[in-house]
């Protein structure tokens, strides 16, 4: 198995290969995945980088100002050049200054940007809640899915010790001509197929540790001791309030309803494309070379521009129809993901309730199943029972303990997984 060597996640150090194997609770495995794992990273700058975009449309109320440094040299006595309908002095000079533009409004269309970057931003940190969610997701399953599958392994170990136990009396028995070498052969068999299922248990052990691992954010193994946990309460029989909370608290919900609200925003702001633009306008400067033929060595000027779109081949008309066919789409996916995760809930309410059923069931099949190789083993050894009875009645007995050991886990899983269907994880 490979070993992650001296390696540590804040308070928590990974054991290296010789020491002894740290306890790992829970708790701790979920904080150290959220501590480790680079989805969270990835999620986190992504959401900080989308808060940015607020900033970016804000910037259009802030006014803009440059500085000019202008040189040139022109023939002597240039007026006009190629390309513009106005007369431009062409004249040698150097000057330098500032310009300023400061919009005074474009009817709103800034203002829907800016609210759709903040729906934006808003659905970026319920992404990171989601990836968490899935993450902690994740380390539950895998966490109990190592104690289920190293319970199995016990069962399975202690069903080819009992084997064994059986084949060394039954041979000593056929040695002693007490039975025959037909019973010896199904005593080897059983032996034999109680160390496949232990040969299987050992490497769905290490498998499970392998998963557990990823979901922690490594890319080995480490030889951790985990601690095992009990059985939560009871399931909450209200499963239509089970699902009102799932569609109140889902993040991956949250991020498609602030998208679509984007989206609706970002609708808005293209209708107002049309509409007109109103800026102030500004430059002052200096001019210490110059034509002789001008009298001052400054400059100066405001005036006001409102640009209004007439005709540009229909651009605009198009953008405002795809940001109102997208944003009905987003409405639509938010729709189809509430009908998903009201599915997904119930389906999991069922799967919980039937795993939690399950385990009284399998707890009363061991003690069956354990009556029942008691007495196939008393019968055996007083010859009235055969071989193949007594072989039946171990592989019932193992069989029970294997499905009792995994029940547990399988509804800590179930229970895990209606968790995160329901939100709460997070």
């Amino acid at each position: 198995m490979c070993i992650l060597l001296g390696s540590s996640i804040g308070h928590f150090v990974v054991p290296a290969f010789g020491q002894t194997p740290d306890r790992l609770t829970l708790a701790d495995a979920e904080a150290l995945a959220l501590r480790n794992h680079p989805r969270i990273g990835s999620a986190t700058f992504t959401a900080e980088a989308t808060r940015k975009v607020v900033d970016e449309a804000r910037a259009a109320y802030l006014p803009v100002v440059a500085a000019n440094v202008t040189g040139a040299d022109a023939l002597q006595d240039s007026t006009i050049a190629a390309g513009n309908l106005t007369t431009s002095s062409l004249s040698t000079r150097f000057a330098s200054g500032v310009s300023l533009l400061q919009m005074v409004t474009d009817f709103g269309r800034t203002s829907s940007l800016v609210r759709s970057a903040r729906f934006r931003a808003e659905a970026a940190n319920d992404n990171l809640t989601r990836v968490r969610a899935g993450i902690l997701l994740d380390v539950q399953t895998a966490y109990f899915e190592v104690l289920g599958s190293e319970a199995v392994q016990k069962a399975a170990q202690a069903a080819l010790d009992s084997r064994r136990l059986t084949l060394r009396q039954v041979t000593a028995l056929a040695q002693s001509s007490l039975k025959s070498t037909l019973d010896v052969s199904f005593a080897q068999v059983l032996v034999s197929e109680a160390e496949l299922a232990v040969y299987q248990a050992e490497d769905d052990v290490q498998k499970s540790r392998a998963h557990l691992a990823a979901a922690l954010g490594f890319d080995h193994t480490a030889p951790f001791i985990l601690v095992d946990q009990d059985v939560p309460s009871v399931l909450n029989p209200d499963v239509e309030a089970l699902v009102r909370q799932a569609l109140r608290d889902r993040p991956d919900l949250n991020v498609l309803q602030r998208n679509s609200a984007a989206s609706q925003e970002y609708a808005k702001a293209e209708k107002k494309l049309s509409y007109p633009t109103v800026n102030i306008l500004g430059a002052a400067g200096g001019i210490p070379e110059h034509d002789p033929t001008l009298a001052r060595d400054d400059y100066g000027a405001a005036g006001v521009n409102i640009n209004i779109p007439v005709f540009n081949g229909g651009l605009f008309a198009a953008r405002r129809t795809e940001a109102a066919l997208r944003a009905q789409a987003a409405s639509k996916d938010v729709q189809d993901l509430s009908v998903q995760i009201s599915h997904e809930v119930r389906d999991a309410w069922f799967d919980a309730n039937y795993t939690l059923r399950r385990l009284s069931v399998t707890q009363q099949l061991v003690n069956q199943a354990n009556l029942a190789l008691h007495l196939a083993q008393a019968r055996y050894d007083a010859g009235l029972g055969s071989i193949v009875e007594l072989n039946q009645a171990q592989l019932a007995q193992t069989s029970a303990e294997i499905d009792a050991a995994s029940a547990k886990y399988d509804y800590l899983t179930r229970r895990a997984s209606l968790d995160y269907a329901i939100g709460a994880l997070r």
